[in-house]
């Protein structure tokens, strides 16, 4: 299973999904996606060399929010979940609850190994990481109480799901 994250005016970042180590993960993307939850909503957090975080917010940082699910690593109790937070990987962002995980997920710029086994790894990019490279890069500020904020809007366009 796949996901097209459609990223206005950057293009698309292709991702693999793994419902086999982060079953109640994907189930909760695939089924945001697949009800537009995610249309129009930015990429509010970026981190060059480290992350880009998305899935929450309209651009005018209004919330938009989602029934938490159960975190599925390792640090919470969950063995199955062993993927690595590495170059490319898609992982859920969660508060201090380990089961707070709800819309928001982030793709790994580079490698971040003291994620592994503390965040639920769902995908991993097999393209557009020139998207993800552009978005990584991107000039970012403080917005309110946000840090790291792109100072343009970058809109997720449409999450779309091919079986």
């Amino acid at each position: 299973m796949k996901a097209l994250i459609k990223v206005k005016d950057l293009g698309v970042m292709t991702a693999e999904l793994y419902p086999e180590k982060a079953p109640k993960t994907v189930e909760n993307f695939v089924s945001l996606a697949k009800s537009g939850f995610y249309k129009g909503l930015i990429f509010h957090r970026v981190i060059e060399g480290f992350m880009i975080q998305g899935g929450g917010f309209y651009p005018d940082f209004e919330h938009k929010d989602a029934k938490a699910i159960k975190g599925e690593f390792a640090g919470n109790g969950f063995a199955g979940n062993d993927i690595a937070h590495t170059r490319g990987v898609l992982s859920m962002a969660r508060t201090m609850d380990p089961n707070s995980a709800s819309s928001q997920f982030f793709v790994m710029h580079q490698n971040a190994p003291h994620l592994n086994g503390q965040y639920a790894a769902f995908g991993c990019l097999t393209d557009g990481f020139d998207v993800l490279d552009t978005i990584a890069g991107t000039d970012t500020g403080r917005y309110g109480y946000y840090s790291d904020v792109p100072r343009t809007a970058i809109v997720i366009e449409d999450i779309e799901i091919v079986d």
